[in-house]
């Protein structure tokens, strides 16, 4: 699982010109791509990191502050474009197994105590933000190899 985390002091989404979601106090904007080989442990371990990664002012975290969180499903963050001219979307998840997981992530977050707000899935969305700082950091869930070697 990937997830592109940016802090905003606000943001939203719109589908055909109506507003589906947005935050508009200070928080983070999260697009994020699932993969085939994703599990409830990577469910687990990315809601948590969102949560408590330490990117708002202070060196607060979204769970320190209760600071609001917009998730927009995202596939083409596991595009492969380095043939060709023509991305490859191969590495993405198809729907059936992404959009139960995007579901999962936002759930554990609000388990979390988050505040979230939802892009729709699978829709063209048009996604605005102010980007905070800027900040924006990658997060990427670890490898099987890389959760033992932390356990």
């Amino acid at each position: 699982m990937r997830a592109v985390v940016q802090r905003v002091l606000s943001a939203g989404v719109s589908v055909d010109g109506e507003v589906v979601a947005a935050i508009a106090a200070p928080g983070l904007l999260v697009y994020l791509g699932v993969t085939h080989t994703d599990t409830d442990a990577d469910v687990a371990w990315m809601a948590r990191k969102i949560r408590d990664v330490r990117i708002l002012r202070d060196e607060k975290s979204a769970g320190d502050v209760d600071a609001p969180v917009l998730v927009v499903s995202q596939f083409t963050l596991y595009g492969d474009a380095r043939k060709g001219r023509r991305p490859t979307w191969i590495a993405a998840a198809p729907r059936e197994v992404s959009e139960p997981v995007y579901a999962a992530v936002c759930a554990e977050l609000e388990r979390l105590g988050t505040t979230v707000q939802r892009g729709v899935f699978g829709a063209d969305m048009q996604v605005t933000s102010t980007n905070d700082g800027p900040i924006t950091l990658i997060l990427v869930t670890p490898t099987p190899d890389e959760a033992a070697d932390r356990a």
